[in-house]
């Protein structure tokens, strides 16, 4: 039970740290939402495809963490392939749905940078992290679904009394067990991405997003009959193998070890005699 305590108040201090964090989630939620609303679900792996860009450049902006030459070989794959799908493909898509795709890639990646900064305030809790966030971004698109003008389609639904055929179920039922659902995998999609960020980096945690998308991009196909054009195909291909790449990349620089240096002596460095090369060979009376 130790592993599902949450905590039921809300400390001030805590909720004062997270403001950055919510107010990212809330806003990237909202453009994946818009974007969405624009495009079908097997584009919105192409429109949000800038996700990994975005985030290494975060990376070196905030946490200093300067890419290698290879990544950025990395980042520019999955670049192309966002222009592949944007420019190249036949089919015809909505600039403003790519407009929040990038706007929400670009979110997305500061919000990944965020949080791993924001562990530090609910000390190291993943689980906290997520029910702080998820809790209070709730509560702030309450009043955001009236100020967007969505009040009176909220009204019809929950009080209307529409016309259901035989053998289909009425929008509001549909609503309710689409809503549960979305909730329950997105607050443990939530509580596996806040541990990826922990465990691992912003970066590394953008390879298994790009996964996902594929996946989302497939599911579109299978329940929305969603078409995907050669084009549209290249273009999760080659954002997908740029990932693949990457995780490649990353995966070599951990494996090489870092040149280590020995401590030397005070008495050495007053005589002149300290070797400062990365691996200190043992001197001998003859030397």
């Amino acid at each position: 039970m130790g592993l599902l305590q949450v905590p039921l108040d809300f400390d001030t201090q805590v909720l004062k740290g997270l403001i950055p964090t919510i107010a990212l989630n809330v806003i990237g939620l909202s453009f994946s939402n818009y974007t969405l609303k624009y495009v079908d679900a097997s584009f919105y792996q192409v429109a949000r495809g800038m996700v990994l860009p975005f985030t290494v450049c975060t990376s070196y902006v905030f946490l200093h963490s300067r890419p290698s030459l290879l990544v950025l070989l990395a980042c520019s794959f999955v670049t192309s392939g966002f222009f592949i799908g944007v420019f190249l493909d036949g089919t015809p898509v909505s600039l403003v749905g790519i407009s929040f795709g990038v706007a929400s890639s670009m979110i997305t990646a500061m919000h990944s940078v965020v949080i791993k900064r924001s562990l530090e305030v609910v000390k190291g809790s993943a689980l906290h992290l997520s029910w702080y966030t998820n809790f209070v971004s709730a509560l702030i698109l309450l009043p955001l679904l009236l100020l967007t003008g969505e009040g009176p389609g909220v009204h019809e639904l929950l009080f209307s009394n529409p016309i259901v055929l035989e053998g289909e179920i009425s929008p509001l039922t549909a609503f309710m067990w689409g809503s549960a659902v979305t909730g329950v995998l997105g607050f443990l999609m939530s509580i596996a991405s806040l541990l990826s960020i922990k465990v691992t980096s912003p970066i590394t945690h953008m390879v298994s997003s790009a996964v996902r998308g594929v996946a989302a991009s497939v599911l579109g196909v299978w329940f929305f009959e969603d078409i995907i054009s050669n084009g549209r195909a290249a273009s999760i291909g080659t954002i997908l193998l740029g990932s693949i790449y990457y995780t490649w990349v990353k995966h070599q620089e951990s494996q090489t070890p870092k040149a280590s240096y020995d401590r030397v002596p005070p008495e050495d460095l007053e005589k002149g005699s300290g070797d400062m090369s990365p691996t200190k060979r043992n001197r001998t009376p003859e030397d």
